[in-house]
């Protein structure tokens, strides 16, 4: 099997009406997977990742990847510390085999998961992009 990431989206925006709840829920369970979060003035973001206030919150379900299993365990405590509640502990999926996540929902209800393929190795660590001609 072979999966390819990293290709359709190319950033999503969230709504949050708490936006210093949802802050400390996002950085807390993106420090786990190594991704640095940056604030501003009224949002925050991280990587193709951006938060920001509003009145009506979002309701999505979004994935981030993890290089392994403990990382997933780690997310989902992490996440549960910083005010998220469970909507699936960590285990094994039957999406396909190897297929190991946990699922959290944020301050403002959004299914966030957390997944580990398997065993695999990755083509590149990111996609870059260079501005320019």
């Amino acid at each position: 099997m072979e999966l390819k990431r990293g290709r359709l989206i190319d950033h999503l925006h969230l709504r949050a009406q708490d936006l210093d709840a949802s802050k400390r829920f996002y950085a807390a369970v993106l420090e786990v997977l190594g991704i640095p979060l940056t604030e501003g003035e009224g949002h925050f973001f991280a990587d193709e990742l951006w938060v920001d206030h509003g009145e009506q919150p979002s309701r999505v379900h979004f994935a981030f990847q993890a290089p392994d299993r403990e990382t997933v365990d780690r997310f989902h405590r992490a996440g549960l510390a910083a005010g998220g509640r469970d909507n699936g502990a960590p285990g094994e999926r039957r999406y396909h085999p190897g297929y190991y996540a946990a699922f959290l929902l944020d301050p403002d209800g959004n299914n966030i998961e957390a997944v580990h393929h398997g065993p695999g190795r990755r083509s590149a660590d990111a996609v870059t992009i260079v501005a320019g001609p």
